[in-house]
């Protein structure tokens, strides 16, 4: 049998007392965690893309935690697949575009958008300097790249040729994928891309001079859009409210001053560090594009839907026009 010394026994005492006391902390931070409520919200792709940047710094500078929620992001596969989620109850609050609704609606999935996060367009017609391209009308027999013929950035373009006088057929576009839709057009492949600034800003960094041309300028396509279903909408609006308010807090910080949002977007997304001028980069533009502009922050233009939904129809992307009050509300974002 061995003995402890008495400064041994001493120091053995005070790891003790020091292990009791850090675990009173956690003990209370553990409380203070199970006192928040637990959120699912789902995003239409990685929530890591700087388009996403409202939401990482709600969370990052505790929004969402100071609302009372504890938010988990998942990607989905696109808006419109987070839309179904949404509506069958798998999440209670999803990203998509203001557009949204109103392919989900002709689906019958019941869901709303509830705050809107700019007043421009996602989507910008992005151009090389070299071509001189001042509207659509000049893509007329070259090439644009586009992610997909699904996504609503291919809608955007479509709108903006339609206003024209110019249709798919007069123009070569190319689905490209996430990667391929800037990749192509930085490589000189393709004249312009209908793209977001997330893939504008890449194209720069590979070299490309480029012209922008917002698409509502021509047509008014929307920015990213909160979407919650009907349903968690009657019965759990309060919810709806705080989600809605904590990230509306993270686009206004966005816009009154980018570099310091990208130093707290950064250590929150740590796989940027190092990219800082990235970031801020797309932040500039989207303030510039997307988010400016709008008399209250996360209002839907009824007008401005109206005339999309439309477009939608006219173009077979929906079968029939949905009335305007079911593909939104602008209840949560005044208060």
């Amino acid at each position: 049998m061995t003995f402890k010394s008495l400064p041994a026994i001493r120091s053995a005492r005070r790891t003790c007392l020091a292990i009791l006391a850090s675990t009173a902390v956690l003990g209370a931070a553990g409380v203070q965690a199970q006192n928040l409520q637990k959120v699912t919200y789902l995003l239409p792709a990685p929530g890591t893309l700087p388009a996403f940047g409202p939401w990482m710094l709600a969370q990052a500078k505790g929004y969402y935690a100071a609302e009372g929620l504890e938010v988990e992001f998942v990607s989905g596969r696109g808006g419109v697949d987070v839309a179904k989620q949404v509506g069958a109850g798998n999440a209670v609050i999803g990203g998509a575009i203001g557009d949204t609704p109103i392919i989900a609606r002709a689906q019958g999935i019941p869901v709303k958008a509830v705050a809107v996060l700019g007043s421009g367009s996602l989507t910008q017609l992005v151009s090389h300097k070299d071509e001189k391209i001042e509207s659509p009308r000049e893509l007329k027999g070259k090439t644009v790249t586009v992610i997909s013929y699904t996504d609503t950035t291919y809608y955007a373009l479509l709108g903006m040729l339609s206003k024209v006088g110019l249709t798919k057929n007069d123009v070569n576009i190319q689905a490209a994928g996430p990667a391929g839709v800037w990749q192509q057009f930085a490589s000189k492949k393709a004249t312009a891309m209908a793209g977001v600034p997330d893939w504008t800003v890449s194209a720069m960094e590979a070299g490309a001079k480029v012209d922008i041309l917002p698409a509502d300028v021509y047509f008014k396509s929307m920015a990213q859009a909160i979407l919650a279903s009907d349903e968690t909408i009657q019965k759990n609006p309060q919810l709806i409210q705080k989600l809605v308010r904590a990230t509306l807090k993270g686009m206004k910080d966005i816009m009154t001053d980018p570099k310091a949002a990208t130093a707290v977007y950064v250590k929150h997304v740590p796989m940027y560090k190092g990219k800082e001028a990235t970031i801020q980069a797309n932040f500039e533009l989207y303030n510039k594009y997307v988010y400016a502009g709008q008399k209250v922050p996360g209002q839907m233009d009824e007008a401005r839907l109206g005339e999309l939904q439309k477009f939608y129809v006219t173009n077979g992307v929906v079968p029939k026009e949905a009335v305007l009050k079911d593909l939104y509300t602008n209840q949560f974002v005044a208060k």
